[in-house]
């Protein structure tokens, strides 16, 4: 088995694939602003930007938890702002959190109940600095909060079927809560196993990296073989393409200059078809000295035209899979519930 195929399945099996050093990423912010630069383009970041939570990024923790009746676990706020409205369980990322570590503790605060976050649902982001990351899971206990015990975080909790009976705080969650009642109908005993085409239960892999990446898994079919190849980067050493999140660009737009550098202007069809694995753990101290919280965001993107029509410009080459490892990420890249949606919301 190669490296490559080794570390492709480690990622498979929500494992991470250590330290992203400078040798390991093709396009920092200092690339990006040389770039923008050379285009007569003034930079929008610092090189040295680093994401600290609280300070420089906001990380987001939202949890869609359902029960046997197709209810939703929701909350009416306190806050001064929305008091009387109703949302997610859901709130900030403390420094020293883990993304599962938040979302337990905000479950707890807002609605009185513990409970076990067993998957991702979705990311959301924001710019490049801003994430929300969805989650669901199960009640293990605790007791719903009523008004009797309300509090700064809370009025009180209540389980909903029909969220047009209450005013919400905003629409935003209504997605992520089709999300989760989705999710949850294909895990339920009445659906045959192997008979759905939803990704299994992935949750954040704890790895503490310095910055903020997207990891591009970039796979296409060879017309000849009809093998799934993906592209290798061989800048220094052998590894997938990996690029720097700019703090105020969408990633999107960060992933398509990336795509450029390695694709040239005239990009193939392509799409970023979601996550398969994220990698975070609170407050690593970096080389330049400062305590940080990045993230790693691992991302399958599928092209659309076969390899033998897509022509490389940077230092990359196509590798392909062996059997197994091209039956698994075809079923996840023909599903679109496969992976884990990344949303940009603006």
């Amino acid at each position: 088995m190669s490296t490559i195929e080794e570390k492709l399945r480690g990622i498979l099996e929500g494992r991470d694939l250590g330290d992203i050093t400078t040798e390991l990423c093709d396009f920092s912010l200092t690339e990006q602003n040389a770039t923008a630069e050379a285009q007569g383009v003034q930079p929008s970041s610092s090189p040295d930007f680093l994401p600290i939570l609280g300070q420089t990024v906001t990380y987001i923790v939202a949890c869609v938890l359902i029960n046997d009746h197709d209810e939703v676990l929701m909350i009416e706020e306190a806050k001064q702002s929305c008091t009387g409205k109703w949302y997610l369980p859901a709130g900030r990322m403390e420094r020293g959190e883990s993304i599962i570590e938040a979302a337990a503790r905000e479950v707890f605060e807002e609605t009185g109940l513990n409970a076990e976050l067993t998957t991702l649902l979705a990311v959301e982001s924001a710019g490049g600095s801003w994430f929300r990351f969805v989650l669901t899971g199960r009640i293990t206990g605790g007791r719903l909060k009523t008004p009797a015990e309300a509090d700064a975080e809370s009025i009180q909790a209540r389980w909903m079927r029909d969220l047009k009976e209450v005013t919400l705080r905003s629409n935003d969650i209504l997605n992520i809560i089709d999300i989760g009642r989705s999710f949850h109908k294909q895990i339920s005993p009445t659906v045959t196993v192997g008979t759905t085409l939803w990704h299994g239960n992935i949750l954040p892999t704890r790895y503490p990296h310095k910055r903020n990446y997207i990891r591009v898994l970039a796979v296409a079919r060879k017309r000849a073989t009809n093998s799934m190849n993906i592209l290798i980067s061989e800048k220094n050493a052998h590894h997938f393409p990996t690029v720097e999140l700019h703090p105020n660009r969408s990633l999107h737009s960060t992933l398509r200059k990336f795509m450029i550098e390695i694709f040239g202007a005239e990009l193939p069809q392509h799409r970023p078809h979601g996550l398969i694995g994220v990698e975070h753990a609170a407050s690593s101290t970096s080389t330049e000295g400062a305590s940080t919280d990045g993230i790693c965001l691992n991302l399958l993107v599928a092209f659309r035209p076969p390899l033998e029509e897509i022509s490389i410009i940077g230092k990359c080459i196509w590798q392909q899979l062996s059997d197994s490892l091209d039956n698994t990420l075809g079923r996840i890249a023909s599903s679109k519930n496969g992976s884990i949606p990344l949303n940009v919301v603006r």
